[in-house]
């Protein structure tokens, strides 16, 4: 399970895409609070540690 974290492969699959389309067609340079891939980042680390505590129990 190391290798999903927990996310389904859906997921996975659409994180990647989504972040190879931002680093091909976003945005030039942004602060770290604007930075598109930055938030996808962000946003996976939040449901990483939520499947990691749901899994705790």
């Amino acid at each position: 399970m190391a290798g999903s974290e927990g996310l389904s492969w859906g997921y996975r699959f659409g994180w990647r895409v989504r972040y190879l389309l931002t680093s091909v067609f976003g945005p030039a340079q942004l602060g770290t609070e604007d930075d598109p891939q930055a938030k996808l980042r962000r946003e996976r680390a939040r449901r990483v540690e939520k499947a990691r505590r749901s899994r705790e129990g």
